[in-house]
């Protein structure tokens, strides 16, 4: 996943500034990608680019690339076009399930450089986890051969609602003893005490969230509307508009997995008929064992249906049909160009469950530009939009001002 597709930007030339960051912005894009092209775009002289993109060199956040093609009938040397140095840092991103975790390093323009997986269990608590994160962390950057000081931030993903602005879970029903602890400051602090690090920013957000942000940024760049649905031991559905995280008003958009569906059924979060009580991973996995098949997770779910495992099946399929029928919902509120359906479930019998009832309830006009497909990403999805999520803060044209004056250029 490189570059930065999905991304709208703004107008820079409408904020009559051109600062340094806009200039980033408008290369990063690929809106302008040579002094010319960004004198013509910020309405800057040529000497006030030359001295801004200055800065962005001395940083090394710019590059020189080949040349472009002459623009001028009479001919003349090519213009050097300019490039996003992603070389310059990496991040770290980490994505955390009920009872197991994966973590990476990554370059910013979104290349896995080290990786590992491993159980760690939420419910251990969170200074248990974060902690054993932050070990992982440093080991995974030795295996990268980077230096803990080529850290710009680190993205994490968690299986809950999280407010954006404070990074905490929200009375989250599948991690407890997680609900507003400061998850920001505790993995800061661990990644720093193992790898010997500075403090670096932490970024939180819901995992359907971030896998919904890499999976649109990655393959489907162009549309303006994207739901991503994790159906793994719970139920929940990212949405990407204009190229961002649709997040509400305090991080609780998307959790159509405590959707009522008239059932008696009890809930995780204590409430009963959650969609996410009768038609998760979890939820099949509990009727598995109801009917002697030992399945303790989604996990254990899709293990069952890659082996083509009948009652795991018929199960799979009906609960499709149940999420389908919430999605009518969805789909005819949103009008999505794209409708992903991801996580431990994902395959043929759920996608056939879901297409069922999605067309069959939703409107005609809703669906007929709709294409219902799965992950392309698979279980990386959430690490490469945990990234993307940081490197879009960092480099954000606002927080680039910032970061230049701390460097003193």
């Amino acid at each position: 996943m490189t570059g930065a597709p999905g991304r709208t930007g703004r107008s820079v030339r409408s904020s009559g500034q051109g600062t340094a960051g806009e200039l980033l912005e408008l290369v990063r894009s690929g809106r302008a990608v040579t002094r010319g092209a960004l004198q013509q775009a910020t309405g800057l002289s040529r000497a006030t680019v030359h001295q801004r993109l200055d800065r962005l060199f001395r940083a090394g956040w710019l590059r020189e690339g080949a040349g472009g093609p002459v623009g001028s009938p009479l001919g003349g040397r090519p213009s050097l076009t300019l490039e996003f140095d992603g070389s310059h840092a990496v991040v770290l991103a980490a994505d955390l399930d009920t009872r197991h975790a994966r973590a990476a390093v990554l370059t910013l323009t979104g290349e896995l450089l080290a990786e590992h997986s491993g159980t760690l269990v939420v419910e251990d608590g969170p200074e248990a986890v974060l902690g054993e994160l932050g070990g992982w962390f440093a080991e995974l950057l030795v295996k990268a051969g980077h230096r803990p000081e080529e850290v710009c931030g680190i993205g994490l993903a968690v299986p809950g609602p999280v407010d954006s602005g404070t990074g905490r879970v929200v009375q989250p029903p599948m991690m407890p003893g997680w609900d507003g602890y400061d998850i920001r400051g505790r993995l800061s602090r661990a990644f720093g005490e193992r790898a010997g690090a500075p403090a670096v920013p932490v970024l939180v957000d819901n995992d359907a969230n971030l896998m919904a942000y890499g999976e649109q940024r990655a393959g489907h760049p162009d549309c303006s509307a994207f739901v991503l649905v994790k159906v793994s031991t719970g139920i929940g559905a990212g949405v990407v508009v204009d190229g961002s995280i649709y997040r509400g008003v305090d991080g609780g958009a998307g959790d159509i997995g405590h959707i009522r569906v008239g059932t008696d059924a009890l809930c995780r979060c204590g409430s009963y008929g959650c969609l996410a009580a009768v038609a998760s991973g979890g939820a099949v996995a509990r009727r598995l064992v109801e009917a002697g098949v030992p399945a303790a997770s989604g996990s254990d779910v899709r293990d069952l249906l890659a082996a083509g495992h009948p009652g795991a099946a018929a199960l799979a399929r009906e609960a499709g049909r149940q999420v389908g029928d919430v999605l009518a919902t969805v789909v005819t509120l949103l009008n999505p160009g794209v409708l992903m359906i991801a996580g431990d479930l994902a395959g043929t019998a759920f996608l056939t469950g879901v297409r069922e009832l999605l067309y069959q309830r939703a409107l005609p006009r809703s669906t007929a530009h709709l294409d219902v497909v799965t992950a392309r990403l698979g279980e990386r999805a959430a690490l490469y939009g945990a990234g993307a999520l940081v490197v879009e803060h960092l480099y954000a044209p606002e927080r680039v001002e910032e970061r230049l004056s701390a460097l003193g250029v």
